[in-house]
């Protein structure tokens, strides 16, 4: 049996479970939000957002996201604090697991906001030094390192905006790339190359992050070109080289395509299983941006109003 039942229970917050709450909750589905390991999602891991419509000034990613969830707690959603650790989308209502059984809850319905999480290189010393010079968010550890040199990993957006940011605190910022060209959009390109502080490394590769008791001393790099290794002296690592959808516990429950990210119907939120749905990150392996996942929340909390309007 399950603890409680729910017409809506929403997984994980972020812009697209929150937005979800606010248009689920305004249409009185009295919808329940499962937070899950990160509230907020990742924008309570950014600075300033500069491109979410409406704040002309820029806002902090936290005030951002605790705005979101003061909306969706204005119109009657409820919130609880855990992790769903496991589903049952095999027979109506669905069951979800809350803390491996502390809670669980019945659902006619379900939104899938889990988002995505950062990939780690899985190369020697990454693990030893988490948390002692290896990190996946400048905006959380960029302050440690005033004054030092940092390497950041990756040629995406996130690598750019993770090494832009760093300038403000460290002397030198080395992005190390595995290819000649970046992958970031131009602004962002433009906006990092246009920093005397931050230099590039093309065709590279980190093999091995060096260090001691006291903490990261350096990165062990490999040319891909000539093959030829060097060590670059650094306290710090911020490891900028993509996105995981967190969608372990849907496998084999779900459609997803083969990185993980769970299909839906074009134009749409709907999964494979009626009464499903999936919005933000989870699903979007494009674009990424915190306006388009408010966006798929929208939607989200409309195809689940009219699904159970169907009954």
């Amino acid at each position: 049996m399950a603890d409680r039942d729910a017409k809506l229970v929403i997984v994980g917050s972020g812009p697209a479970g929150y937005t979800a709450a606010i248009y689920a909750a305004r249409a009185d589905l009295k919808p329940i939000l499962v937070s899950g390991p990160q509230p907020g999602g990742q924008l309570t891991i950014t600075s300033e957002v500069e491109n979410f419509p409406g704040f002309p000034d820029g806002i902090l990613g936290p005030e951002l996201m605790e705005l979101f969830r003061r909306q969706a707690e204005r119109f009657g959603t409820e919130f609880v604090e855990g992790l769903v650790t496991s589903v049952d989308f095999g027979r109506r209502p669905f069951l979800l697991q809350i803390d491996e059984g502390r809670e669980s809850i019945r659902a006619e319905a379900v939104i899938l906001a889990t988002g995505a999480s950062a990939k780690w290189l899985g190369v020697p010393g990454e693990k030893e030094h988490w948390g002692k010079g290896v990190s996946a968010c400048a905006t959380c550890d960029g302050f440690f390192y005033r004054d030092q040199e940092v390497v950041v990993i990756g040629g995406g957006d996130s690598a750019m905006e993770e090494a832009t940011f760093l300038t403000k605190f460290a002397s030198r910022v080395t992005v190390i790339h595995r290819r000649d060209t970046l992958r970031a959009s131009k602004i962002m390109q433009d906006k990092a190359r246009s920093n005397p502080k931050i230099s590039f490394l093309w065709n590279s590769v980190v093999k091995e992050i060096l260090g001691d008791e006291t903490g990261v001393t350096g990165v062990r790099v490999k040319n891909l070109v000539s093959g030829g290794e060097a060590v670059v002296k650094c306290t710090g690592v911020f490891v900028a080289i993509g996105h995981e959808p967190n969608t372990k516990i849907f496998r084999g429950q779900l459609d997803m395509d083969e990185s993980g990210y769970i299909r839906v119907v074009p134009g749409t939120t709907r999964t494979s299983v009626p009464g499903v749905f999936a919005c933000g990150d989870v699903m979007d392996p494009v674009y990424r941006q915190a306006i388009t996942a408010a966006g798929t929340g929208c939607m989200a909390a409309l195809d689940a109003e009219r699904y159970l309007e169907r009954g």
